[in-house]
């Protein structure tokens, strides 16, 4: 036989605020147990044992893993940080962070996306000032940096020497250039006057500027219709970033000038190339300027939505993740 007297459990399920849903689920079977304190048989003592061990084994994992037992707040703070910190998060991957179901990940984001804090993205977010509006060169420069520096590397392996070939402004675009710069007999069509700058101590590069007029912002040319001596070029591959990839929409853009001369010079290449990081999947513009059934190939991180991979792959556009 064994006594159990009054708030004996209590004590043990309130006093750290991750257990209370082990306190309710006590509370739930023992009823009346804990608010009198009766004599009960040694199958029930059992049961409290393996519940208290429950409870103590859950305050053990606590102070193992931090991120688990949060409050709901708590945790939404935590997926805050973790964006700034990576630039985007998966639900399968907080999930098993957090130690909760994918449905309570879910409901996470979409409340921080409610706020305007985050903007959600097939199977995880983005932070929101990644989202509709543009960002400035600068800024661009210093996002999923390895990233674009490993997409700059695969895209050395596409061009040879002898080559002609157009970079747009993305800052992608910009990262290719870098990798570029020993390449010999290399002609580059781009609308960057940061690319042209990058350029500059590549004497085995000649580099074209489209023209028109410059946004600060970007450093790069708009406006300008002024194109036919272009339309002599032979162009072997275009590489060009974007706002944003689905399979609906192609490749988009925030800005309709931009959009408008990516559209332009996509129209003279013979293979286009899409050069984009993991957080752009899924992301939709005010523009699009080149049709997903336009892309010879898409070049990405290892973080891209695996579903959005494979469909892209049935619709034969080689897909290489790095």
């Amino acid at each position: 036989m064994f006594i159990l007297r009054p708030g004996d459990i209590l004590t043990e399920l309130t006093d750290s605020s991750p257990i209370k849903t082990e306190s309710s689920f006590v509370c739930r079977n023992l009823g009346h147990v804990l608010q009198t304190g009766i004599v009960f048989d040694f199958r029930l003592h059992m049961l409290v044992n393996v519940v208290i061990m429950k409870i103590i084994e859950t305050k053990r994992n606590l102070m193992m893993n931090p991120s688990r037992g949060l409050y709901l707040e708590e945790r939404r703070q935590q997926v805050l940080r973790r964006l700034k910190e990576a630039g985007r998060v998966s639900v399968v991957e907080l999930s098993q962070e957090f130690g909760v179901s994918e449905v309570t990940v879910r409901n996470d984001l979409q409340a921080l996306a409610d706020h305007k804090l985050i903007i959600r993205t097939h199977g995880g977010a983005i932070l929101a000032r990644t989202g509709l509006a543009e960002l400035a060169l600068a800024n661009r420069r210093q996002q999923q940096v390895e990233e674009k520096n490993r997409i700059g590397e695969a895209c050395v392996n596409l061009v040879a020497n002898g080559d002609a070939i157009i970079l747009d402004s993305s800052s992608t675009a910009l990262a290719i250039a870098h990798q570029l710069k020993n390449h010999r007999h290399l002609t580059i069509v781009s609308n960057s006057v940061a690319v042209a700058q990058e350029m500059r101590d590549a004497p085995g590069v000649n580099v074209v500027l489209t023209g028109g007029r410059m946004r600060p912002e970007t450093a790069s040319l708009v406006g300008s219709t002024e194109f036919a001596m272009l339309r002599n070029f032979n162009i072997q591959k275009g590489f060009f970033g974007a706002h944003g990839i689905t399979i609906e929409d192609g490749l988009t853009d925030v800005n309709t000038d931009e959009a408008e001369v990516k559209g332009w010079l996509a129209s003279m290449c013979r293979q286009i190339v899409a050069v984009l990081d993991s957080t752009k999947w899924g992301q939709v513009g005010v523009v699009s300027f080149v049709a997903t059934s336009q892309l010879s190939t898409v070049i990405s991180d290892f973080r891209a939505p695996v579903d959005l991979v494979a469909q892209l792959r049935a619709l034969e556009t080689e897909v290489i993740l790095v």
